[in-house]
């Protein structure tokens, strides 16, 4: 099966409900939680588990065998590979500046990969375009992650924003009180800017659910995993990421 042959059904949900994204991992640690997903094994494991429940599309950070992450076309292709061959949804993974600090080296190792069906890029770090060029070039869909209004502008006057497979609304560290009129801003300033690729709204830490449940209000993608929280809506700590996306899908059904 061909993978990016997938994102756009992915996109309308499958079945013509919200689409919803897991997002396996991030850069968490099994201190963080012990259901944290690392080996290619277990990311393909809670992948097909995450579909089964409601997920339409996975979100990961590939790891190689010491559990560290990378950015190495030779470790983001098996990943992504394997886990998408497990559960037969759209793949995706990470761009972050952390895992590989020197710009002109993430730049390289970005422009070999195969396999990703789509990446999420940070607006906020520096090299921003570059990285959304080099996906281009990859022929690996581009996510483009923006969390406030400077960035929803940047990405307007980058030249990429309407060749992105989707708009990452992603405030950080705002509070739950916080979190919608943070998101309102951008909304706002992506419609200023003419930017009508899909949208996808998520958040982290306590602002995760308020937000969750703001954008199936609107009607828009979200994804929910402990990548962004380890807690479920009830605030009481999730048994792992399977959990997680039921309850965004109860949430889902619930709003019909």
């Amino acid at each position: 099966m061909d993978g990016r042959s997938l994102v756009t059904d992915g996109d309308r949900g499958g079945t013509g409900t919200i689409f919803l994204q897991a997002a396996l991992n991030g850069a968490r640690t099994r201190l963080d939680h012990p259901a944290i997903p690392v080996s290619v094994e277990e990311l393909a494991r809670d992948a097909v588990a995450c579909v089964a429940a409601g997920a339409r599309a996975i979100h990961l950070h590939p790891r190689d065998r010491e559990g560290r992450e990378r950015l190495d076309a030779a470790v983001v292709d098996e990943v992504v590979v394997r886990v998408r061959t497990a559960c037969e949804v759209p793949v995706g993974v990470t761009t972050g500046a952390w895992i590989e600090p020197d710009l002109d080296r993430r730049l390289a190792l970005v422009r070999a990969w195969r396999a990703p069906d789509f990446a999420s890029v940070n607006l906020s770090e520096r090299g921003a375009t570059e990285i959304m060029a080099a996906l281009v070039q990859a022929g690996v869909g581009i996510e483009a992650g923006v969390s406030s209004v400077e960035e929803a502008g940047l990405l307007a006057t980058s030249g990429f924003g309407d060749r992105v497979t989707r708009i990452l609304l992603e405030p950080v560290d705002v509070s739950r009180d916080d979190a919608g009129a943070a998101v309102d801003g951008i909304h706002r300033a992506l419609d200023r800017g003419g930017l009508t690729a899909p949208r996808l709204q998520h958040g982290d830490g306590e602002a995760t659910w308020v937000l969750l449940v703001d954008a199936i209000r609107r009607g828009i993608g979200t994804r929910i995993g402990l990548e962004d929280t380890l807690n479920g809506p009830d605030d009481e700590r999730t048994s792992g990421n399977e959990a997680l996306v039921r309850a965004a899908r109860q949430f889902i059904s619930d709003t019909g």
